[in-house]
Order: structure tokens, then C-alpha cells, then sequence
């Protein structure tokens, strides 16, 4: 029989991982980026609780760890969902529609940009160009690329993630 862990063990037994983590670079100087890099890995955002470790860890004080999270837009201080999607908002996707895509994204999934579903099944986010100006208006879930869009093409795609 499988042991299944609630949110908050899982959560606990994640801090234990990154304490493991930590261990191994106590001491070390110019390890900031990496050891951030590691423990969001492990836990799949950098909440206090971990920032707080890391700067005992690195020696660092808490403010210089929260100022290196947040200059960084890889970073994430909330739980990213399972699907990231990020719908390109440079200037051929925008005179294309992407405002009317994003707008149909963010109905459909009841987030705002920067928010996650509850389920922490979707996150959303925009960028200014992903580089496919002649498929304008874009979205990447993930490492899918959806082109030429209209608004009532969203629910579909969605669909394919649930």
C-alpha cells in the first residue's frame, strides 16, 4: 500500500531535502545562485521558510537572499503550476489579438497573470516575444508552441493538459 503524505508532510519532508541540500555548501562562498536554483528545484518555489535557510546556510542575511529572488524572473516565490503558460505579448502577437488570447487564457483558467490555479495544475505569465513573429499571436504551454490564435481556439488547447 502506497503511504500518501498531506501538503504539510510533503511540504516538511521537502525541507528536509534542502537541509541535505544545504549541508553540502555551508561554508562555500558565491554559491547563491546555485543553492537558490537547487532548493526551488526541490520544492518548486523559494516560500520564507526556505529563504530563511539559505541565508543561514550561505551567511547571507535574509534580505540579500529575497533581492537575489526576486531580481531574477526565473525565481518564484509562489507554487508554479504543473503547465506554465505564457502567452507572448511583443508587439506582432499584440496587434494580432494576444490582449483578446490572454483575456480568453485568464477566464478560462480563473487566474490572473503571475497567479496559479488552485489545483497548481496552471500558472500564467506573459512575455514580451518568443521569437515567432509569423505565427502572431503565440502561447507556449511548457515546451508547446500554439500559433495563430483566436481567443475561441483557447478552451481546446487547454483541454489537452487536464
Amino acid at each position: 500500500m502506497a503511504v500518501v503524505l498531506t501538503m504539510d508532510e510533503e511540504f516538511n519532508e521537502k525541507l528536509h531535502q534542502i537541509d541535505v541540500m544545504l549541508e553540502k555548501y555551508k561554508g562555500q562562498k558565491g554559491i547563491l545562485l546555485e543553492v537558490l536554483q537547487e532548493a526551488q528545484g526541490i520544492m518548486g518555489y523559494l516560500p520564507i521558510e526556505v529563504q530563511k535557510r539559505v541565508a543561514v546556510a550561505t551567511g547571507l542575511s535574509l534580505s540579500e537572499v529575497y533581492s537575489t529572488i526576486t531580481f531574477y524572473s526565473f525565481f518564484s516565490l509562489k507554487p508554479r503550476g504543473k503547465y506554465q503558460v505564457r502567452v507572448c505579448l511583443g508587439t506582432a502577437c499584440y496587434v494580432r489579438g494576444a490582449d483578446r488570447v490572454l483575456d480568453r487564457i485568464k477566464t478560462e483558467l480563473g487566474i490572473d497573470v503571475g497567479d496559479t490555479t488552485e489545483d497548481r495544475k496552471f500558472s500564467l505569465n506573459g512575455c514580451r516575444c518568443v521569437g515567432a513573429c509569423g505565427l502572431a499571436p503565440t502561447i507556449i504551454i511548457n515546451d508547446d508552441v500554439y500559433g495563430r490564435l483566436t481567443p475561441d481556439k483557447i478552451p481546446d488547447i487547454l483541454k489537452k493538459y487536464e
